[in-house]
């Protein structure tokens, strides 16, 4: 895209701007945001211009095994998103389209059993053998996953799923599942989710170091999208 990206200002560079530039207005960052004319990006981190967050499109198919899951186990934290919700970000649209399901460690397998009742294309937990010599060769499989705890979540019309945040990362980390991604089309997911979305670095950050790879994601962001 021929966006550029927008640069970001702390807190002290946008109070230095309003002293010199225009010292008698008295205003707040509260004021700011409240007014779209900055974006909260992280703490004490902004960005000018107005929030535009990320909700993905859920299929009948994926709300209805977001629905079977939720009635059978409706006390557990789970998410539910599939691959294609990268289709936005990146060069090329995969061929291959898969469903994620992530629970706590606890229930996780339970879950798995219950799908497979009614679905043969269900792995829990893949070893990168199974990946390569199954999954990638089967129509719409389903993969279960054990959640990494605190990972960044967002409920759209009652449905748990994603966040940008979460996606990104987890892209940069399971270089096996998501090996499609790699390389040229991991750098155009990362720039066109910055150009296009808003996305706070601090959450993205706080789950790249619960998953052990904060340094690293971090050193490719200032790479890439040269977020210093």
């Amino acid at each position: 895209m021929s966006k550029s990206k927008k640069k970001d200002f702390n807190t002290s560079e946008i109070a230095t701007f309003y002293r010199i530039d225009q010292p008698e207005l008295k205003i707040s960052i509260y004021t700011l945001v409240q007014n779209d004319i900055i974006e909260r990006v992280g703490k004490g981190v902004f960005r000018i211009g107005k929030n535009n967050y990320f909700y993905p499109k859920f299929d009948l198919k994926l709300k209805t095994l977001h629905n079977k899951i939720q009635n059978q186990f409706p006390a557990i934290s789970f998410c539910i998103w599939k691959n294609t919700f990268l289709d936005e970000f990146t060069r090329h649209h995969s061929s291959k389209s898969f469903t994620i399901i992530e629970a706590e460690k606890e229930v996780s397998e339970s879950i798995y059993y219950f799908i497979k009742e009614n679905n043969n294309f269900v792995f829990f937990n893949p070893s990168s053998q199974i990946l390569e010599e199954f999954i990638f060769n089967i129509k719409d499989p389903i993969i279960i996953k054990s959640m990494i705890s605190e990972a960044p979540l967002q409920i759209i019309k009652d449905y748990q799923t994603v966040t940008l945040e979460k996606m990104l990362v987890d892209v940069f980390c399971d270089e096996e599942l998501f090996f499609i991604y790699q390389g040229k089309e991991m750098k155009s997911i990362f720039k066109e989710a910055f150009v296009k979305y808003s996305i706070n670095t601090n959450k993205l950050l706080r789950y790249a170091s619960r998953r052990g790879k904060k340094e690293e994601i971090n050193k490719y962001i200032n790479q890439i999208i040269g977020n210093n």
